[in-house]
């Protein structure tokens, strides 16, 4: 009879461990979903690179990946184009930042040789 009490003990007990493990899973689930969706995905992730690829699956999916890098190409050169048209419709040009730092440098060049001028006159007129 003690050995039928021990493996009922057992199973309850198995029972209330699995119980608590969905119970915590659950509440993981409820209160940081995004965690167990990421969790998820590199789970997927991982499994998808650790097994080989099928030949039928290359491919199937060899001309999906060029196409994918084809129109992933033309739009990171498409979003290059219309970006250096609005710094250029905004007068952002290379040229033109260019000419702003040399106008910023001359103007700080002046105003230091201005002010070593008044200077060298108050100096002057104190002696």
């Amino acid at each position: 009879m003690t050995d039928s009490h021990d493996i009922h003990a057992r199973i309850d007990d198995a029972k209330h461990v699995a119980s608590d493990a969905a119970r915590r899973t659950a509440d993981a689930v409820e209160h940081n979903p995004l965690a167990i969706v990421a969790g998820g995905l590199a789970i997927g992730a991982l499994a998808g690179a650790l097994i080989p690829r099928s030949a039928k699956e290359k491919e199937l999916l060899a001309p999906l990946g060029r196409t994918l890098g084809e129109r992933a190409r033309g739009a990171v050169q498409a979003a290059r184009e219309a970006g250096a048209s609005e710094l250029q419709n905004a007068g952002l040009s290379k040229d033109a930042a260019k000419d702003q730092v040399k106008s910023l440098f001359q103007g700080i060049a002046k105003a230091a040789s201005t002010a070593g001028s008044a200077a060298v006159k108050t100096a002057a007129n104190k002696a």
